[in-house]
């Protein structure tokens, strides 16, 4: 990318991120209501390769009758607007104060699990998908005293990553480059008794596991399982959906099993397959918010432009 490219595009995001934190929060989810369905007109590519997701999942929640297109292709365009609105709120979330993340944070069930988890002192492996926000639940569990370490792939310009790790420290999240660096950072938060937080339903670095999702094969990254399987730290799962309303709901499920039973890559593979599993009743629980728009399975369309950074 060229160094004016660069520049432009960083300043285009901070300048963007500012204005949104500025505007009245109706006016900012209103301009998000409108760029969501700009999206799902325009973006053909990612249109067509986020209906080919969703497609999937609804085959496979019921594959004795093959998915209503017309449905499929209402889901899709419902997602681009929840996309817009994830990208509105993580904008102004940063210049959001503690206590108005804990008020518009529910937690609906599995609060017990991470509390309990965390009293072991050998720390919590948090296993999410790219579902609604998980940045507000990542500032909710800092506002109440459980900061959150997560592991993140570098955007260029670097300029704008750097913006963006600033944007996300100011929320109380630590975010750790993806890189040779990050496995220590991360096993020296669990080994302090800590939250690591990863977003693990699409392998980023191609080198995990096979696992079947939603019906068909694909790999996940092993790190989830492996940070556990190694360190004793609990293995939960869970998910923070925008709504109702202005609000978020937080969902984590039961500990996950990682008593060990073989080697550590059989055990790390058995344990990948149970995160993919969980993570499936998540996204079946609100599709729409599965901000998912790069190919994830072998049988994908190829890659398409991006709906945004991290998209």
């Amino acid at each position: 990318m060229g160094d004016r490219r660069a520049k432009s595009t960083y300043l285009t995001y901070r300048s963007l991120g500012t204005a949104l934190q500025l505007l009245p929060e109706p006016a900012a989810q209103a301009a998000a209501a409108v760029v969501g369905e700009v999206m799902a007109r325009r973006r053909a590519g990612p249109r067509v390769l986020r209906a080919h997701h969703l497609d999937r999942l609804l085959a496979s929640s019921s594959p004795a009758v093959a998915p209503d297109p017309a449905v499929v292709e209402r889901w899709a365009r419902r997602s681009f607007r929840a996309y817009a609105r994830y990208w509105v709120e993580g904008a102004r979330l940063p210049a959001a104060g503690r206590a108005e993340v804990r008020q518009r944070m529910l937690i609906e069930r599995g609060w017990e699990h991470m509390v309990e988890g965390l009293a072991t002192g050998r720390g919590v492996v948090l296993a999410l998908p790219h579902v609604g926000s998980w940045e507000w639940g990542g500032a909710w569990l800092a506002a109440v005293g459980h900061p959150m370490t997560s592991v993140a792939e570098r955007i260029e310009p670097p300029e704008l990553f750097e913006w963006f790790l600033e944007e996300r420290r100011a929320m109380g999240l630590t975010i750790v480059p993806l890189g040779a660096d990050s496995s220590g950072t991360v096993l020296k938060t669990l080994r302090a008794g800590g939250l690591v937080g990863l977003l693990c339903d699409r392998d980023i670095a191609g080198n995990g596991v096979g696992v079947d999702f939603f019906g068909e094969r694909t790999t996940f990254p092993a790190g989830p399982a492996t940070l556990a399987l190694r360190t004793g730290a609990t293995l939960l799962a869970g998910a923070v959906y925008s709504g109702p309303g202005r609000d978020h709901m937080g969902v984590i499920t039961p500990p996950i099993d990682t008593t060990r039973q073989g080697s550590l890559r059989a055990d790390a593979t058995r344990v990948t397959q149970e995160i993919a599993g969980r993570l499936e009743g998540l996204i079946r629980r609100s599709p729409e918010q599965w901000h998912l728009y790069q190919p994830n399975w072998p049988s994908d369309p190829p890659p398409a432009p991006r709906a945004g950074p991290g998209g």
